[in-house]
């Protein structure tokens, strides 16, 4: 992992960690999927196991919490790409998108300022919106597990699991 990976991964770690993200945590001879609750350091985190191996029909359930550290180079975040947004995700991501071309208008200044930069005419504000600063959306995506930074083609997060994170 190169430093620039590194510092992207601690950074979004950092952010996801209120929304209960699930990562793969390789420090034990086999890898677990434990949540990530905690920092402890700057490449230290604190994770709750999510699946405990107990045998027969229930062999997923946890029966304790147990907490386990584990370091920055061990753990790879499970995230939902972008594209398996469901349609009502999709709605509910337009519709956040609608509040920022609303606040700033799809003519104002800094917004045209923005499509631009992107290369997108701003006659369809809709296609520019999704790199504009909107931290409601930001939060959004990171609540939702999505990977909006690209680091599953990076290596450096997981596809989540199917049913992993429950979708509305």
């Amino acid at each position: 992992m190169t430093q620039e990976e590194r510092q992207l991964l601690l950074i979004d770690l950092c952010a996801r960690m209120p929304y209960g993200v699930k990562v793969e945590n390789t420090s034990f001879s086999e890898p677990q999927i434990h949540t990530l609750f905690g920092r402890v350091s700057d490449d230290e985190f604190l994770m709750l196991e999510t699946y405990k191996s107990v045998g027969g029909e229930d062999y997923r359930r946890v029966i304790d919490d147990v907490h386990y550290t584990g370091y920055l180079e061990s753990i790879k975040p499970y995230l939902r790409p972008m594209s398996s947004m469901t349609e009502e995700e999709i709605e509910e991501y337009r519709n956040l998108s609608d509040e920022v071309i609303g606040s700033y208008g799809p003519y104002h200044h800094e917004f045209t300022a923005h499509c631009v930069r992107l290369g997108i005419k701003p006659d369809n504000p809709h296609e520019c919106v999704d790199g504009f600063l909107n931290m409601e959306a930001i939060d959004w995506l990171l609540a939702n597990h999505f990977d909006f930074r690209g680091l599953i083609p990076m290596g450096i997060a997981l596809e989540a699991l199917e049913g992993m994170y429950k979708t509305k």
